[in-house]
């Protein structure tokens, strides 16, 4: 695999008067895919920094497709004040969606980890660029699963078998209803992914790939 070095970006938010904190990896050619990928929820210590998101963009790396991760607002050295909000994520993520698609010229994949995966499906509804959607551990409770089931592309959904936050039975239920979804549950694994963390590398980058 040909090595490519992670680099520092800023992501300017909307009106351009604060920003956000990334990682950046290029693709391995101009018109790379690209794929955006969300933390888990601020308020709970998600950050760019988790393993799963670093797993996530790690397989993007494998896959040859270029990769974006960041910090939601006031976490690490992004801008503002933390929020929880889902208005305030889905902005964060947009940012970031437009950051990336200004970067690299192929199609886009919407990916996040928990709170991070479903900002990731309602930022990107809608969006012609985005063609696959990648949600690890989305609770289903965030989901607006219209706006899933309404998607046109490829979904995959990962899960661990033994999550309390995301019950992988309630996924595996939306995932059915899709036409073109991929549902993967990790045996012994937690939404927390102590357990696992291989697991969810290898899927990605299978799928990806």
């Amino acid at each position: 695999m040909q090595r490519r070095k992670e680099r520092a970006v800023t992501i300017p938010l909307e009106g351009g008067e604060q920003a956000l904190e990334g990682i950046f990896v290029a693709g391995l050619d101009d018109d790379a895919v690209g794929v955006v990928v969300a933390a888990p929820h601020p308020l709970y210590g998600g950050s760019m920094d988790s393993p799963v998101v670093s797993e996530i963009a790690y397989a993007a790396r494998k896959a040859g497709m270029a990769s974006l991760r960041f910090n939601w607002r006031g976490v690490g050295a992004s801008a503002g004040m933390v929020s929880g909000g889902a208005d305030d994520a889905a902005a964060d993520y947009r940012a970031a969606l437009q950051h990336l698609m200004e970067t690299v010229s192929g199609a886009v994949v919407a990916a996040g980890y928990s709170f991070g995966a479903a900002a990731a499906l309602r930022a990107t509804s809608g969006e012609p660029r985005v063609r696959r959607l990648l949600l690890v551990a989305p609770p289903p409770a965030l989901l607006d699963v219209d706006a899933l089931v309404d998607f046109a592309g490829d979904v995959l959904l990962v899960v661990g078998a033994e999550d309390a936050i995301a019950p992988p039975a309630e996924l595996e239920r939306i995932a059915s209803a899709l036409s073109r979804a991929t549902f993967a549950a990790i045996p012994r694994a937690d939404h927390f992914f102590a357990a696992g963390l291989a697991d969810v590398a290898r899927i990605t980058a299978d799928w990806l790939g």
